[in-house]
């Protein structure tokens, strides 16, 4: 297996505010931002891209798949977790809105999710499953995931030994790109991939 190079999608208005299955477009920033992506990427050697379905990672992927041509294809297990009522909000607006909830939120994440939103383990089992496929599929095809911070740090951390520190740090960014190669890779039980 080749590397997998992992791309944030760029910016869009809800910046700042929590953003998981809502679907805005990219902004003016975000726009900007995808023209450097789109160069970063291009000697990568990429052949396949996989995207989230939601508009600013499907944006991200058509416009890299437009310059380096490769051939992108749009799945629903990358996208991000979903925040419930939290959608669209601030943190600030969150603890004012829903202080009891926001505080038991952090006092126990990852057990608790947000008020009607994604149980962090189904979110966790969805993105695992979908990179189970992808890796499974791609062995020794260079590729790129465009996706969301929230799936780029569940893979890093469960599949290439990152701690959730450097998953964060790594991902912190709009149109953070890292790329992992199959040294990074822990095994996979049911697909007989080892490192």
């Amino acid at each position: 297996m080749t590397e997998i190079v992992l791309i944030r999608h760029a910016e869009t208005d809800l910046a700042g505010k929590f953003c998981g299955h809502s679907d805005p477009d990219l902004n003016a920033a975000g726009l900007h931002r995808l023209r450097s992506i789109m160069e970063e990427v291009a000697p990568l050697g990429i052949t396949r891209i996989y995207s989230s379905d939601l508009r600013r990672a499907s944006r991200t992927a058509t416009t890299i798949s437009e310059r380096i041509g490769a051939p992108v294809e749009f799945r629903s297990g990358f996208r991000e977790i979903h925040f419930g009522r939290w959608e669209g909000l601030t943190w600030d607006q969150v603890q004012r809105s829903y202080p009891t909830e926001a505080e038991l939120w952090v006092r126990d994440f990852p057990a608790r999710s947000a008020p009607e939103g994604e149980a962090y383990r189904d979110f966790t089992a969805r993105v695992e499953a979908e990179f189970r496929r992808v890796i499974a599929q791609h062995k020794n095809t260079p590729l790129a995931v465009v996706t969301h911070s929230g799936v780029m740090q569940c893979a890093l951390t469960r599949f290439f030994g990152f701690t959730r520190d450097e998953a964060r740090k790594e991902t912190e960014n709009y149109g953070a790109i890292v790329v992992v190669t199959p040294q990074d890779l822990r095994e996979i039980d049911s697909m007989g991939i080892r490192a």
